[in-house]
């Protein structure tokens, strides 16, 4: 095989892995984008992350949990409900329901437990301090949720901003530098054409 084949081929197999690498890189940052932002936000759900053990081996540190609001009423045994730690503030735990319990005076409460605890939640759920239920997870993709929600937010969206536009150019740039180089190169059927017979 000549040099200019060989060349030639390793050109066209660079080509093709950084075509596949691009792909998968656009795959992964449209599936990420879905499963963040889209379908959250469509479905009125709000994605949050593990930041403890509590709920290991099931949800462990760093998944992403997609909470859906539901009605109390609709809250059961067994689902992993997120609530308020204390109702009216921010801050929330995702435990699962252990307890349904009924009061005399119609009320309802929930009793709660992580999965790795010893002991249920020290205090029962009040319906108020409720905001959904587990929907989905997907592991080890929280951290990338809190990165880009988090307090991170301020730098990290605008670095992969000057990321994307950046590999764009170079594909840019590349393009044009490799459609100059084939019309310089000339094509084996015009070097034919020009030879003559004796």
């Amino acid at each position: 095989m000549s040099g200019r084949r060989a060349a030639a081929r390793e050109q066209g197999l660079r080509h093709a892995l950084g075509l596949g690498l691009s792909i998968g890189v656009l795959g992964l940052v449209v599936g990420l984008a879905l499963v963040l932002v889209v379908v959250p936000k469509l479905s009125g759900s709000t994605p949050l992350t593990v930041l403890t053990s509590s709920m290991e081996p099931a949800l462990p540190p760093g998944t992403l949990l997609v909470v859906r609001p539901v009605e109390t009423a609709d809250v059961r045994v067994g689902d992993v409900m997120t609530y308020q730690i204390e109702s009216g503030r921010p801050e929330v735990i995702s435990h699962r329901v252990t307890e349904v319990v009924s009061s005399t005076d119609g009320s309802t409460a929930f009793v709660t437990k992580g999965d790795n605890n010893d002991a249920a939640d020290e205090s029962p759920v009040r319906p108020e301090q409720v905001r959904g239920v587990l929907w989905y997870s997907v592991p080890w993709v929280g951290y990338v949720n809190q990165a880009v929600n988090g307090h991170a937010r301020g730098w990290i969206v605008p670095l992969l901003a000057v990321a994307l536009f950046a590999y764009a150019g170079y594909m840019i740039v590349a393009g044009l530098l490799q459609r100059r180089r084939d019309r310089r190169r000339p094509s084996r059927g015009r070097r034919e054409a020009g030879r003559s017979v004796p």
